[in-house]
């Protein structure tokens, strides 16, 4: 595969397997794509299909069984686990659908959980922490404990958080799916917004479509399968025309 010096991230013959009951349960192989940087790719698909997992991999929360990972031109599938943690705490930003604040600290020592794992002072993180906060609505909320918030503020606390140590790329996870509608509808817009204004590379997995289809591009992960989503629901097979172009290696490339 030709190498794009525009690629934030690049997945070479990607798989992960799994052992299970003496059986190996294969999740995915051959996956090969590129994500651009600057780039909102959503990954959608049926649950089960290996959307999170890949997600995982990406965001080097784990390795895959076989193939590359690429940041930029650095092979992160080679990092010791301490690189990984100090890759992950520099340059990843994370949001889960569970919030995963740390309940018994308020919303501003939440945001500065990732600068201060770095090693920035209190004194340093709070200022950087107070601003982001500022840009999700929520600065007069800093002093408040995660558990005084409702379900919406603090997955905008959670989004401040991912943001505080300054990443090049926010991964999401179903970031809307414990929300109403309306919540939901107001993450989406505010996960474009910070998108543009910290000139992030962003990859989210989520079943809202409507979401989806306002991201840069849609790929639907399916059987093993990652392809271009078609716009019309989940496909139980391709025209031929859809079909990823197959590599020499066996693998897929989108």
């Amino acid at each position: 595969m030709q190498t794009d010096d525009a690629a934030a991230i690049r997945g070479v013959n990607l798989a992960k397997k799994f052992q299970s009951g003496g059986n190996e349960l294969v999740i995915f192989a051959g996956l090969n794509f590129e994500v651009a940087r600057g780039e909102r790719l959503a990954l959608v698909g049926e649950s089960g299909a290996g959307k999170s997992t890949l997600l995982y991999l990406l965001g080097a929360l784990d390795r895959p069984s076989e193939g590359t990972i690429y940041f930029g031109q650095q092979d992160i599938s080679q990092f010791s686990e301490s690189e990984l943690a100090e890759f992950r705490n520099r340059e990843m930003g994370f949001v889960w659908q569970n919030h995963s604040l740390l309940p018994e600290f308020t919303a501003l020592e939440n945001v500065m959980m990732p600068m201060l794992i770095r090693g920035t002072s209190v004194r340093d993180a709070t200022p950087v922490s107070l601003a982001r906060l500022d840009e999700v609505g929520l600065r007069n909320r800093a002093s408040h404990r995660a558990g005084e918030l409702s379900g919406g503020e603090q997955q905008r606390v959670a989004l401040a958080r991912a943001l505080a140590g300054n990443p090049t790329v926010l991964l999401a996870d179903e970031p809307t799916g414990n929300l109403d509608f309306r919540t939901g509808e107001m993450i989406v817009s505010l996960l474009g917004d910070l998108h543009r204004t910290h000139q992030l590379t962003s990859i989210y997995v989520t079943h809202n479509m409507s979401f989806a289809g306002s991201c840069d591009r849609v790929l639907q992960l399916e059987q093993g399968i990652l392809a271009p989503w078609n716009g019309e629901g989940w496909l139980p097979s391709r025209p031929e025309r859809e079909q990823p172009m197959i590599l020499g290696d066996g693998g897929n490339y989108v």
